[in-house]
């Protein structure tokens, strides 16, 4: 039996007026083209269902741009057009709202799994179609520390022959990104729950002004004793902010990226 599948695909769009067109439009670096200094978005779709026997497809990406373009081309580029950019826009939670009430049934009989705006690569809004419909709204962050990898339940040989140069005895540094997402139930009023200046106040006080330009080891009293590796920091921010969020937002997901290549998640 043909198990379903998850298929995601991203368009990238200047809100210009889209009448604006190239001979060949540049669809990986946007469609249609940045001109000048405007807003530059990514919209992207994730749908769900079984791949068609004969195509192998579950999907023609270039219909899921079709349907895409449309929703956008109606709900944001027709809004900025037409407010002459001086008005405020929807903000992230009303966009997001908006653009997939236009398109959860644009794939039928598939199932629209996520639909996700991004504003910036640090910001994203995305519905996710739970059982209980979900608003994801996820801010990313950086911060520099220097630790040790070192287990006091190991040898110096085991500790040596496990963490490699990050066994190093003075450390080594990182410079980590940290995502912070948070839910809440779609439908809500889009003034209801945390701004995201209040997250960024949340996050900054218990995570970036506590562990940036520290020794994690030496410095951080969660490490004293618990080895800082990214599963460990990861898991310690989660719980610092779980607590600090409680009654104020849902915390959804921490995830930490130790280098480009390397992340840990933690979910609820």
């Amino acid at each position: 039996m043909v198990q379903p599948v998850r298929l995601s695909r991203e368009i990238r769009f200047g809100l210009h007026d889209s009448t604006v067109v190239t001979k060949s439009p540049n669809s990986f670096a946007g469609n249609p083209p940045l001109f000048g200094i405007a807003p530059f978005l990514t919209l992207m779709a994730t749908v769900e269902g079984r791949p068609d026997a004969n195509t192998g497809m579950l999907i023609n990406i270039k219909q899921v741009d079709e349907h895409l373009r449309k929703i956008v081309a109606n709900k944001l580029q027709r809004h900025y057009i037409d407010t002459g950019h001086t008005r405020r826009l929807f903000s992230g939670v009303e966009a997001i709202q908006r653009l997939h009430a236009s398109a959860r049934n644009l794939f039928s009989p598939l199932k629209l799994q996520r639909l996700r705006l991004s504003i910036s690569p640090y910001l994203y809004y995305e519905y996710r179609q739970e059982e209980v419909p979900l608003i994801i709204v996820a801010q990313r962050f950086e911060f520099s520390a220097a630790h040790r990898l070192h287990s006091s339940s190991m040898s110096e040989q085991e500790n040596l022959h496990t963490f490699g140069k990050c066994n190093n005895p003075n450390g080594h540094g990182h410079n980590y990104e940290l995502e912070v997402a948070i839910a809440r139930e779609a439908g809500t009023p889009a003034e209801a729950g945390l701004t995201l200046a209040e997250l960024q106040e949340v996050v900054n006080r218990e995570v970036i002004n506590r562990f940036d330009h520290k020794n994690l080891n030496l410095d951080c009293e969660e490490f004293a004793s618990l080895n800082p590796t990214v599963e460990n920091i990861a898991q310690t921010i989660f719980d610092r902010l779980q607590l600090a969020l409680v009654s104020r937002a849902d915390l959804q997901s921490v995830k930490v990226w130790e280098t480009p290549k390397t992340f840990c998640e933690v979910c609820c």
